[in-house]
């Protein structure tokens, strides 16, 4: 990998992959345990944690609240002195940066508390809706006032606390919120009933949530189908602090557990499996039906390119479960045969940027022809890949997905590499690891 000037020139992998790959602990892990360790009784210490941008922003946010949050870097590792329900801060100013989860979290979280909380973020996070959550906490008590656009940040909660009662979505733009609320409900004053109408975006990532604060010892009652779901948190319950270990981000390893589908040979993830909680892991299932072969433990997963002479194929795919898995799936699509649609996944055009247009646009750079849908896009790869620097508009998961491309193609640049920082800091110290393992 050589630096030219504010971007990255990818090498192509040195021959058939052959690595054994480990990947840093899940942001959306780490998130989710660092609100819950704050909330509970006494002392958790979280191994596996991941020290990225968007971590740091919440331990930011929670020393910022009273919490007492030390993270280890070097070893992995977050201790956090509990509040028992109560935070110790009344008035605060949160900044959120580029954290989606840092904002949603956060203002659920604050809403418990007794005083004023002001929570804003970068440009990009004042884009981003929070209305359905704001909606949410004033249908149980809390009283948010925007501070510029309506239904987007900055905001203030002035909290005296959630009085509990029944909150109704009709299809929430983000899971996010839905686990925002579910988090912060068992310190609500009554029980919380939330009802949502309409598909779920990101199911897995509530299912996370709920087996989190199942560790932390509070349980919910739930009942998700297709078209509705509806959780019943009853008051009175209490997270209690606890050792809690982290496992590897299933988002981030899709990169990793992608390259052989590019490159050939085989990757192993290590300390990721079919035991995982994350739906990202799920992501193998759709390199399998693109060719490859997977093979699955329940601390491992394996990924091998086709052999044989034989090509990727082209998929059609629902990835409203998976939606980090879109840039991933639609760089490997550059080396398949036939077109590949991915669908039902709107909600991309709420990220970072909007990555259904930062893709199309990219991937057109390298040769493709795309034609993005108002849910998705489909992928007709090129005969072949057309050098080029790509743009990666502050958005971690653009310039990590656009890197498969660079193993089998000559002269792809990424810009801005830096943003990986957001979640995975050393990225592409370990993407060229692997990419000369072989």
């Amino acid at each position: 990998m050589v630096p030219v000037m504010s971007g990255l020139m990818l090498r192509p992998a040195d021959g058939p992959l052959d690595a054994v790959v480990e990947v840093p602990g899940s942001k959306s892990l780490t998130n989710r345990a660092l609100v819950l360790a704050a909330l509970a009784d006494g002392k958790s210490r979280l191994t596996g944690a991941l020290p990225a941008d968007d971590t740091r922003q919440m331990a930011d946010c929670l020393c910022r609240l009273g919490v007492e949050v030390v993270f280890d870097a070097v070893a992995a590792t977050a201790t956090v002195h509990g509040c028992s329900g109560h935070l110790p801060v009344g008035d605060a100013e949160l900044h959120c940066g580029d954290s989606g989860t840092t904002m949603r979290f956060c203002t659920a979280l604050v809403s418990l508390g007794m005083g004023e909380y002001r929570l804003e973020g970068s440009q990009r996070m004042h884009e981003r809706p929070i209305g359905a959550l704001v909606d949410g906490l004033r249908r149980l008590g809390a009283r948010v006032e925007y501070l510029g656009v309506e239904g987007y940040p900055p905001l203030t909660v002035h909290a005296r606390g959630l009085d509990g009662g029944t909150v109704e979505f009709s299809s929430p733009p983000s899971s996010q919120m839905i686990s925002g609320l579910l988090m912060a409900a068992p310190y609500a004053r009554g029980d919380v009933f939330l009802d949502i109408r309409g598909p779920l975006v990101s199911a897995p990532y509530v299912a996370m949530t709920l087996a989190v604060m199942d560790e932390f010892g509070v349980s919910v009652v739930g009942q998700v189908n297709a078209r509705s779901a509806k959780y019943v948190v009853a008051a009175s319950q209490r997270y209690r602090g606890r050792e809690y270990a982290i496992e590897p981000d299933a988002s981030n390893a899709s990169y990793f557990l992608a390259a052989p589908a590019v490159a050939g040979g085989r990757v192993t993830v290590r300390g990721l499996g079919t035991a995982s909680v994350q739906g990202d892991a799920r992501f193998v299932n759709v390199l399998e039906r693109m060719g490859c072969s997977v093979g699955r433990g329940t601390t491992h997963l394996t990924v091998q390119g086709p052999g044989g002479g034989q090509r990727l194929r082209g998929v059609d795919v629902d990835l409203n479960d998976m939606p980090d898995m879109v840039q991933t799936l639609a760089v490997v699509a550059l080396f398949a045969e036939g077109p590949t649609h991915i669908r039902n996944v709107a909600n991309l055009r709420l990220k970072e940027t909007d990555r259904l247009t930062a893709l199309a646009r990219e991937l057109g750079r390298l040769g493709a022809t795309v034609e993005v849908h108002a849910d998705g896009l489909t992928v007709h790869p090129p005969g072949e890949v057309t050098p080029a620097a790509v743009d990666t508009y502050n958005d971690h998961r653009m310039a990590m997905s656009f890197s498969l491309a660079g193993l089998a193609a000559d002269g792809i640049v990424i810009n801005d590499p830096g943003c990986v920082s957001k979640t995975f800091p050393d990225f592409f110290d370990r993407w060229r690891r692997m990419a000369n393992a072989g």
